[in-house]
Formats: structure tokens, C-alpha cells, sequence
């Protein structure tokens, strides 16, 4: 190899030493923290002289493998692999023993090499979690054995070394000149490019507020695959909020990839990563050799698949199938292989910022220098906020209560008497109103209730252990959720809050409701070498500074809008009020409001209520006064099937009004150009609902960042605001108007939430 090429034991050893099926039957298996933990107590157990976590690398022929080796006893000259488990040690499959010998052997070879040892101990020590236990298989191997070994595994892995270092060299020689795709930029799209490529040249995070339709996904890909050479960035993340958002990343990759439709691309690997449902072929089987022909032999077909998928570069959702499905492997699981391989990646938030995150993990694991690009940022703080929530459901309790094996009859039954205490701590034995769920905020977290829910995963977790038959989805979803609610437990602080909620004898649900999702995020900014948040409504940007956690030199920047106050006619109808008390009296002054504008200029328009309820009030009048004019309506849980005949409806040239919900699917991330849309009327400020859980919201707010009505009810409502009315004018040419119907929009704390380049009219009724 001319090139030194990097590669981390682990890494290697997974490509190397994998054989036979893919199998992802449940196996209790340790929390990363608990492995943690348990490597600490091992080490605690050791002499004096043991070294844990000792760094090695060597390198053969230009190829460089580095790692750490979990412990060194240089008195018994034993090098110890740890790994812990849960349940019998016999069932662990044999090719994932042998991948731990890889490991163990590998960085034996490392360890001879810089000692001068001529033989060593290698021992692997399987620490099982509920007992303590340790298991201790060892071989006594010669430091010319395992040099052979290591030669062995480096000699496999060199080609593919070769290669990706060569696909790195003629990658980054292409971006060094990679030419924007089209004659011009957009207006206010050169000064978005410049930010971006500023903001990752000097590893700083970005805030770019920027209008709809000045080509924002474009206008943010291109300034940083130009950095990504100079920059050495390894991988590009190009993350999403909805389905609709990787496509429009796909299209501006495929027109950078081959510019003014030459014929030679760009040499950028590009893989789009779909949710797992999304992607099974075999929904209705179980995900191991045994039941999936995708997943038997996957690891022994994965090398051509592998292969094959780098070979074609583009890997959209249908390309990624059509390569796995060539190869008889899983496309779902060759996506997540592929993911250390490709250049960009496109895929929804989770995969950088949740818990689990994918990507997150490999660019820690292999030290990527990561660029990210998150797309309607604006999304960002709610999506955030459920990522570290959980809840834990009575019902499923109580269900399998009555169908679970006797072996957990007891720590089941502790659970629910733990129920019962909450219950009456908080005082909602008694249902209340009939229909009307009891809603209680916790004044702290129910630690007797929260131990009983990890006994409970404990002891899932050791049955299953010693008994993979008894493994039901109702046991599998129960265990799954103990889990995910006792980690946040250990992490409970004043960015998250406790309630309760009872809709019944039986039919509760206890949540951990995540605030701030702040104190989450902020490790998740500082891996990334730049991340950079756009949308069209990033404004105030301490509202996201706060609430994201991110890096204190973030920078904000507003593109200039490209579209002139006279192409969007803004009125506010102050004489109506949209206030909870005043909505009754308000239907028949909106109707005319709205009636009016269409008159005056018929056209298809998009009406925005506050809530379904709301929505229907006006619809209703609206049929009866004004039968000549075409309405349909969004419905509560619109199957996607609808929701497309509901945007088809818009029609160049059509006329009528779409009802639909503040927030909801048709209030952002759509695009109807032109006379699609006309016009918008929003019918309320979009605040939150006042109730027990927002109003705590805001005192934690308040408490942390002295804004706590801004930060819980003003900020979002008015988001929802300017993105609902950022439906009407989508390109240069287009016109339209706005009709804002409550009178609080004529307050200056309101109109400073809205647009700058936004002229509005006479606060009339007229």
C-alpha cells in the first residue's frame, strides 16, 4: 500500500473472522453500561501489576491496526479478552466465539511484537452479570503463531484496505474540484453555501435560518462535501425529520454526483438507511438462519455483497435491494454493514442523536471526523425530547401477569404491588370523571417502583437466559421497555419530569418525560467535527442553543430572503379571537374572514386550525354558508394513502380550501408551487395546550433558563405560525397571501416572532 490505512482491532476482526448466519434472535445480553462495569470488576479482581485497557498497534504493509486490549498480567504474562454475558455460557454460538479469539489473538500478536515476548497466554474471561461468575478459557500460544495469525487476518483485509484508501485518494482529488451543479446559485443560496463551508472549515457548529425555496439541501451539501478533503472528514451525515426529506437529499447528491448529466460520476458512495420495517423482505419470519433464507450463510455471502455494493456507489433504498437481493443476504442489514463503508449517508435524526444511534457508535468506535447536515432543525427539540423518554404500561403488565412463566410470578407480582403504591402516593385510586383519564406529575421519581421495574428485567433476562423458548413478544416488549425505563431512571435530573396517567382500573401509564433534551445532546455535537442545523424557522437562536445543548461558539446565521413583501400579502384579522374561551364566538367571523378572501381571489388555499375539534366547528359552518365552494379535510390518523389524495386535490389552476391542523402533516415539508396554493389562513397562535404538564414544563424553563412562557408556549406556537404560511410561497415567481386570524398577532412580542422580510397589513376587520 503507498497509503497508511487506519483500521482498529475490532473493525478488522469483524471483517475477517464473521462466518455463517445472521441470527437476531433475543439473547439477554448485558447494557453497554453494565459490560462497562463489568470489565471494571474484573480488573478490580486482578494484582497489582495488571494493566487494563493497554493500548497497541502495529502495522503491516502500510495497513495500521490499532486497539486496546482489555487487561495485561506481565507476571503471569496473560493477555485477557473480557466479555460479559447473561445466562448459559454453552449457548453462545460458535462463530461468535471464534470472532473473540480473533480478537484476543490479534492483540496478542501486537503485544509480542512491541515486548519482545516469545509466547504468551491468551485468555478469554466471560463474566456472566447476574452471578459474577468468571469463565475462564485460555491457550498457551507462541508469538510466531500468532504473528502468522495476525499476517493472516491482515493479508484478508489488505485488498479491501487498498482499495478504500484508493477510493479515499480519487474521492477526495474529485471534491477538491467539485463544481456547484448548475450556472447559478439561487438567490441567498451562495450566502448559505458560504456559511456552511465556514462553519465546517473551522469545526464549528451552525444555526442557518434560510427561506423555502432557495434550494437549502443543495445549498448545504455542496459547501461541505467541498470541505470534506480539506477538512479530512471521513463521513458525511445528511440527517432528516420525514421520509419526504431523504429523497430531496438523494436528488441533489445524484445531480452532484454527475453534473450537467455527464456520463462519468463522481467517484461518492452514497447509502440511504431505511427503517428495519421498511426494508424486511420477510416480514412474517423470524430474523435468524433458521426461519430467514436472507439471514442463513449472511456473513459467508457478505464479502460479495460488500463487494458488489461499493462497486455500484449509489445505494439508494431500491439500488441497496437490488444488490442484497443478487447476493441472498438481508438489504436491511447489508445497510447497516455499509454504513462503515459509504462516503454519505442519508437517514432519519435517530441515527446521530438517539441513544442507540448507529452512526453516532461507529464514529466514536472508529474515530471518524464527522461532518453532519440536519434538515427542518426546527423538529429537532420535540424529536429530541422523545428519544429519552419511556413509559412503562400497567396493561402490559397486568396482561402478562396472567400468561407468564411461574418462574416470574414473583418479581412480576412485586411490580404490581409497587403499582399500587404509586397509585395511592398519588392519589388517584379513584378513576375520576368518567371518560377523563387522571393526569398526576410526580414530585419525584417512585425509586421503590423503578428497583421492582429493574428486578423485573433482571429476572426476564436470566429466565430467558436458561430458556430461549419462553421468549413472546408480550415478554420480549416488557423486558424492552423495563430497560429503556430504568436507564433513563439513572439519569433522572431536572431536564426530565415523572407522571402519571390512569384512564382506568388497570390502564395506567407511568412516564419519564424528557425537558431539556440539552443535557443528552450536547456529547452528541461535541463527536461531530460540525454540525450544521438549517431551516426556515431557527429564530431566537438562544431558544436552540438552550434547548439542544450545543457548543457555546455555535454560530447563527440568517440568509437574506430572496422573496419581496409585495409577493405575500400578510393581513391580520384582530377582530377575532382564537383564545380557548372565545372559540364558539369566533366560528362565524372566521367563516366570513375566509369566504371573503376567497371571493376576492378564488384559488386553492390551506385553512390551519389549532385542533381536529376546532377544525370540524368551522368546516361544518363553512359547508352550510358557502355550499358553492370545494373544501375537503385532513382526518385524525390520515393513512398515508389519504394524505396523497389530499395533496393531489391542489391542482394548477384548481380552486377550494384544504382544512387540516396546525402541525400536522400538511403544515410543513410540503411543496405546492405556483397557483397549487394561494393562500393560508392560520386560526390560532399554535401555543400548546395550558395544562399540568406544560405548566411544569415552564417552570423547569424558567428555573433553568429564565424564559419559561417564551420557551413552552410562545416559541413553538409561533413556528408552527410561520411554517404553516411558508406553504404559500415557494419559489421567485410565486405570490400569495396570509390571513392571520386572532388578535394577539398585532402584539410586538408575536410579530418579532414572525419573518423579517414580512410586511403586515392593517390589523382591521376588513
Amino acid at each position: 500500500m503507498s497509503a497508511t490505512y487506519r483500521v482498529a482491532v475490532r473493525a478488522l476482526c469483524d471483517f475477517t473472522a464473521r462466518e455463517g448466519d445472521l441470527d437476531h434472535r433475543f439473547t439477554p445480553a448485558p447494557s453497554a453500561q453494565e459490560g462497562i462495569q463489568g470489565h471494571t470488576l474484573v480488573a478490580s479482581r486482578r494484582g497489582a501489576d495488571y494493566i487494563a485497557e493497554l493500548p497497541l498497534s502495529g502495522i503491516f504493509e502500510g495497513l495500521t491496526v490499532t486497539g486496546r486490549a482489555d487487561g495485561f498480567d506481565p507476571v503471569a504474562n496473560r493477555l485477557e479478552e473480557v466479555k460479559t454475558h447473561r445466562g448459559s455460557l454453552e449457548r453462545m454460538a460458535d462463530n461468535q466465539r471464534a470472532l473473540h479469539w480473533a480478537q484476543v489473538k490479534v492483540y496478542g500478536a501486537l503485544l509480542c511484537k512491541e515486548r519482545g515476548l516469545a509466547h504468551i497466554t491468551l485468555t478469554l474471561v466471560y463474566l456472566e452479570i447476574a452471578s459474577g461468575k468468571e469463565t475462564l478459557l485460555s491457550q498457551e500460544v507462541s508469538a510466531e503463531e500468532l504473528e502468522g495469525f495476525f499476517t493472516d487476518q491482515c493479508q484478508r483485509f489488505l485488498a479491501w484496505a487498498e482499495q478504500e484508501a484508493e477510493h479515499r485518494l480519487h474521492r477526495d482529488r474529485a471534491l477538491h474540484s467539485l463544481c456547484f451543479p448548475h450556472a447559478a446559485f439561487r438567490s441567498g443560496q451562495r450566502e448559505l453555501a458560504e456559511d456552511v463551508y465556514k462553519a465546517t472549515s473551522t469545526g464549528r457548529c451552525l444555526l442557518a435560518q434560510a427561506p423555502t425555496g432557495i434550494g437549502k439541501t443543495l445549498g448545504t451539501l455542496f459547501p461541505m462535501l467541498s470541505a470534506m478533503p480539506r477538512q479530512r472528514l471521513d463521513r458525511l451525515a445528511f440527517l432528516t425529520m420525514k421520509t419526504p426529506g431523504r429523497r430531496l437529499a438523494l436528488d441533489a447528491l445524484a445531480t452532484l454526483r454527475t453534473p450537467h448529466g455527464g456520463d462519468e460520476a463522481l467517484p461518492l458512495r452514497v447509502l440511504e438507511l431505511v427503517a428495519r420495517e421498511k426494508a424486511c423482505e420477510y416480514p412474517d419470519r423470524a430474523c435468524h438462519g433458521e426461519s430467514c433464507p436472507l439471514a442463513a450463510g449472511f456473513y459467508d455471502r457478505l464479502p460479495g455483497a460488500r463487494q458488489a455494493a461499493v462497486a455500484q456507489q449509489w445505494l439508494d433504498r431500491d439500488a441497496l435491494r437490488d444488490v442484497a437481493l443478487a447476493h441472498d443476504v438481508c438489504p436491511y442489514y447489508l445497510g447497516q454493514e455499509l454504513a462503515r463503508w459509504a462516503d454519505v449517508i442519508v437517514g432519519d435524526v435517530n441515527h446521530w442523536f438517539d441513544s442507540h444511534a448507529l452512526l453516532h457508535g461507529l464514529a466514536q468506535a472508529n474515530d471518524w471526523r464527522t461532518g453532519v447536515l440536519v434538515d427542518e432543525a426546527h423538529n429537532l427539540v420535540e424529536r429530541a425530547r422523545g428519544m429519552y423518554s419511556a413509559e412503562l404500561d400497567q396493561r402490559r403488565l397486568s396482561r402478562l401477569r396472567r400468561a407468564a412463566p411461574k418462574a416470574l410470578s414473583r418479581p412480576l407480582g412485586r411490580l404490581a404491588r409497587q403499582w399500587q403504591a404509586v397509585f395511592k402516593d398519588a392519589s388517584v385510586e379513584d378513576v375520576g370523571e368518567p371518560g377523563k383519564p387522571v393526569y398526576r406529575l410526580l414530585t419525584m421519581l417512585p425509586d421503590k417502583l423503578v428497583a421492582a421495574a429493574q428486578q423485573v428485567g433482571a429476572a426476564i433476562t436470566d429466565h430467558l437466559g436458561e430458556h430461549p423458548e419462553d421468549a413472546t413478544l408480550e415478554l420480549q416488549e416488557l423486558l424492552f421497555e423495563s430497560l429503556a425505563f430504568c436507564r433513563l431512571a439513572e439519569r433522572f435530573g431536572d431536564h426530565s419530569l415523572c407522571d402519571l396517567t390512569r384512564h382506568g382500573r388497570g390502564r395506567a401509564v407511568l412516564g419519564l418525560r424528557n425537558l431539556i433534551p440539552a443535557d443528552f445532546l450536547a456529547p452528541r455535537f461535541n463527536t461531530a467535527h460540525s454540525v450544521v442545523l438549517f431551516s426556515a424557522t431557527l429564530s431566537p437562536a438562544h431558544y436552540y442553543r438552550d434547548l439542544l445543548g450545543l457548543p457555546d461558539n455555535t454560530v447563527w446565521q440568517e440568509v437574506a430572503s430572496p422573496f419581496a413583501a409585495h409577493q405575500l400579502e400578510v393581513r391580520v384579522r384582530s377582530d377575532i379571537s382564537t383564545r380557548f374561551r372565545d372559540r364558539e364566538a369566533s366560528v362565524e367571523p372566521m367563516v366570513a374572514a375566509m369566504a371573503q378572501q376567497y371571493q376576492r381571489k378564488p384559488g386553492h388555499y390551506l385553512a390551519f386550525f389549532s385542533s381536529f375539534a376546532y377544525l370540524q366547528a368551522v368546516l361544518a359552518r363553512f359547508r352550510e354558508a358557502h355550499p358553492e365552494v370545494p373544501v375537503f379535510s385532513q382526518t385524525r390518523g390520515m393513512p398515508e394513502a389519504q394524505r396523497e389524495a389530499f395533496l393531489a386535490r391542489f391542482t394548477p389552476g384548481g380552486t377550494g380550501i384544504g382544512f387540516a391542523v396546525l402541525g400536522g402533516a400538511f403544515a410543513e415539508g410540503i411543496d405546492l408551487p405556483g397557483d397549487r396554493l394561494i393562500g393560508a389562513f392560520v386560526a390560532t397562535l399554535g401555543l400548546p395546550p395550558f395544562n399540568d404538564f406544560n405548566e411544569a414544563l415552564k417552570a423547569r424553563l424558567t428555573a433553568r433558563f429564565g424564559q419559561g412562557y417564551d420557551y413552552t408556549y410562545r416559541i413553538p406556537g409561533m413556528i408552527k405560525v410561520v411554517q404553516a404560511a411558508g406553504r404559500v410561497i415557494r419559489s421567485p415567481d410565486d405570490e400569495g397571501v396570509v390571513v392571520l386570524m386572532d388578535d394577539r398577532f398585532a402584539q410586538t412580542s408575536v410579530r418579532a416572532l414572525l419573518p423579517s422580510w414580512w410586511q403586515l397589513g392593517s390589523h382591521s376587520s376588513r
